[in-house]
């Protein structure tokens, strides 16, 4: 089974060891932040399954984390546990009205931890491998990184693909250029916008006139994927 990835946010280092060193036994894949910032950056680059969120950080708390990534569609069913000293009850309410999927708070053994943390990615339904996409004759395998239309494999860049993948994922909505660097290409990405223009254009050739056509032009915001042609911007 793919190891789940597990994104520890904590400013103090050596808290940072002991959480990476029990979740690594527990064949759990670690990444590290210590601030907001760089956090939110590498939830976007990295796409952990699980956040595990402390809740006093340097320049703004968990709480404001939690927040954002709960408003953010793409971000919103991500699991959070919180971690904090804090015991009182008004504290843990707040923890977990902001988003948090569990609480858990200082100490606490390792065991505990590892526990908590696949209770919560069970819930969460994170485990199951991505299955096939498909709108009519279009099929994209996200395992095997394979696209082909009508049983035929197609010619696809891997800029496109994964251009191909969020879209599929994302139907029925509009993204600006700058959602699409950030969700595509990353957070921690620095290239101009109209790059993915010229990523869109050998998305549509690569796919033939039919299924290019899904891929629509939305004027004044950027993108989206649909099957509704009559919507066309």
């Amino acid at each position: 089974m793919k190891q789940k990835k597990v994104l520890i946010v904590e400013d103090e280092e050596d808290i940072r060891e002991m959480l990476r060193l029990a979740l690594e036994m527990a064949d759990f894949q670690c990444f590290e932040a210590d601030n907001i910032k760089d956090a939110h950056i590498k939830i976007i680059d990295l796409q952990p399954d699980l956040v595990l969120l402390d809740w006093m950080l340097p320049k703004g708390n968990g709480i404001e984390l939690a927040r954002r990534l709960k408003r953010d569609e793409l971000t919103a069913k991500l699991p959070i546990i919180m971690l904090t000293a804090r015991e009182e009850e008004a504290d843990k309410v707040l923890g977990l009205e902001s988003g948090a999927d569990d609480y858990i708070t200082k100490p606490f053994s390792p065991r505990e931890l590892v526990a908590r943390l696949k209770a919560v990615l069970r819930r969460a339904g994170v485990g199951a491998d991505q299955g096939s996409l498909q709108v009519e004759d279009l099929v994209l395998d996200p395992a095997a990184q394979r696209v082909s239309i009508e049983g035929q494999p197609i010619a696809i860049g891997p800029s496109e693909m994964r251009l191909l993948t969020f879209f599929m994922s994302h139907q029925e909505r509009a993204y600006s250029r700058g959602q699409l660097l950030d969700h595509v290409w990353g957070g921690n990405v620095y290239i101009d916008e109209r790059t993915v223009d010229v990523h869109i254009r050998r998305l549509r050739k690569a796919l033939g006139k039919h299924y290019a056509s899904f891929v629509q032009t939305v004027r004044g915001t950027g993108y989206r994927f649909s099957t509704k042609l009559d919507e066309v911007g």
